[in-house]
């Protein structure tokens, strides 16, 4: 046996340590004993999962629940069988997970091998458990907590069990959709043609201009694009030609306009503006910049700064601005959302009001479209006790994220906590979350070399 410090074995795994984040680069496969067999069964195993998986990202951001309730499907309607109150992404994320655990025939091992390295989402799934007893025991539909808060975190375990060559699909389907969802986002908003009926629940929205695309909501897509914005961003990796990232960029930030959300649309404009800044500030520190590329910046500066005076002079913008200056009550119900908490005693708030007496003062405040602040519609749902444990719960997840995250991935984070103060958000029954979740594990990975993994280990790696 010898000791090299610059090998990586390609037959066994790297030895455990503390600290560092394992990286699987398949899946782990069985001794044969001389048969061809067990290797096709794998292998068929192994494309079964990835499309499974892909199914499941393609559904997440296309199958809304408003195109649910189009289709006549009870997702987020009363009636209907229990089937119907999952999302589909959620069984065929499952089904993926489960032929994950029987990859080897030993189950057991495999969900220790998955949570060795993500302790952390040990923590998340004991408060999910602890407010699903809750849901139980006040006989409250539970399926709102299984696709609001299950569903981000086994997406999350399947796909980083994948390879990169295994997760190539799942990107790009990622991509493909998003950029659909801006095109259906523009052709709604000049067409004046919804494609997909607005709902929540049961209620038809009318006389609504902004787009929602197949998205089901408008501040969901105007979110997501957003996040998608930041990731092109500030991970230039994912589009290595620049004048095709700079097109994309500017071509999803028209769409904001389009979705016409005000937070996630001043949320990415402040993130640029620091982007920006910083940049200028690295100039002046003396940072080298070719001559091609200051010539390149100032004459994209010159054709935005024109494109977008020609749009605002043809009113383009206007549905827009009309937003900022009159928000038809949107602000008015936020303050309402506060002042809902003052109507309950500590004990409801602590434990949970009851749920027919929410929907009444929801009612008499002009909250039927929901409590646009997660956690306070959080503790309205569930009570102080279970908010702060789900509140811990997400912590760690997005600890866990983080650690296996691009450094970008920071600014989404920042995104959905604007978002989630200042929405409905993932306080009621959506996927909202595993979309956020989805497009930081696929898009924005952390780059690690192999030097970077014989660090992290602490100690050389045996070849045999």
């Amino acid at each position: 046996m010898t000791r090299i410090m610059g090998a990586i074995p390609a037959n066994g795994p790297f030895p455990p340590h503390r600290g560092a984040v394992p990286v699987r680069t398949s899946f782990p496969r069985p001794p044969h004993a001389g048969s061809r067999e067990p290797a096709m069964a794998g292998w068929l195993i192994d494309r079964m999962i990835v499309l499974l998986l892909l199914l499941a990202v393609i559904a997440t951001f296309t199958l809304s629940s408003a195109m649910l309730t189009h289709w006549k499907i009870h997702y987020v309607t009363a009636g209907g069988g229990f089937y119907e109150k999952l999302h589909p992404a959620t069984y065929l994320t499952f089904l993926a997970f489960g032929l994950l655990l029987l990859r080897n025939a030993d189950p057991v091992g495999e969900i220790d091998r998955m949570f060795s390295g993500s302790k952390l989402i040990l923590v998340y799934l004991a408060c999910w458990s602890l407010l699903l007893v809750q849901m139980f025991v006040l006989t409250r539909p539970f399926t709102v907590i299984i696709d609001t808060f299950l569903l981000p975190v086994v997406l999350c375990l399947a796909i980083w069990q994948l390879s990169p060559t295994q997760r190539k699909p799942l990107i790009w389907a990622t991509h493909l959709t998003i950029l659909l969802n801006v095109c259906l986002g523009y052709y709604e908003y000049f067409s004046g043609h919804r494609l997909i009926p607005l709902t929540l629940g049961d209620v038809l929205v009318v006389g609504e201009w902004r787009s929602s695309a197949l998205l089901g909501h408008p501040l969901t897509a105007s979110g997501l694009v957003g996040a998608y914005i930041l990731a092109l961003v500030l991970r230039p990796a994912l589009c290595p030609l620049a004048m095709l990232r700079i097109a994309l960029i500017a071509f999803c930030l028209g769409s904001l306009m389009a979705f016409g959300g005000r937070t996630a649309l001043i949320t990415v404009l402040l993130v640029l503006g620091f982007v920006a800044a910083k940049a200028v500030w690295l100039i002046l520190r003396g940072k080298q910049v070719s001559l091609p590329t200051v010539i390149a910046t100032l004459c994209l500066l010159f054709i935005a700064a024109a494109g977008i005076f020609a749009a605002f002079d043809l009113g383009i913008f206007d549905k827009m601005l009309l937003r900022f200056s009159s928000d038809k009550g949107s602000a008015l119900a936020r303050f309402a959302t506060f002042d809902l908490l003052s109507h309950f005693d500590w004990q409801e708030l602590v434990m949970g009001p009851n749920p027919t007496r929410v929907n009444a003062l929801q009612a008499q405040l002009g909250l039927n479209y929901g409590i646009e602040n997660f956690w306070i519609s959080c503790v309205v749902q569930f009570g102080l006790i279970h908010t702060i444990l789900l509140t811990i719960g997400l912590i760690c997840l997005f600890v866990e994220i983080l650690k296996r995250a691009n450094p970008a991935a920071w600014a989404i984070v920042l995104l959905i906590l604007v978002i989630a103060a200042s929405s409905v958000s993932f306080s009621s029954k959506n996927i909202q979350l595993a979309q956020f979740i989805t497009l930081i594990t696929l898009l924005l990975p952390r780059e690690t070399t192999a030097p970077a993994l014989r660090a992290a280990a602490g100690k050389p790696i045996r070849a045999y």
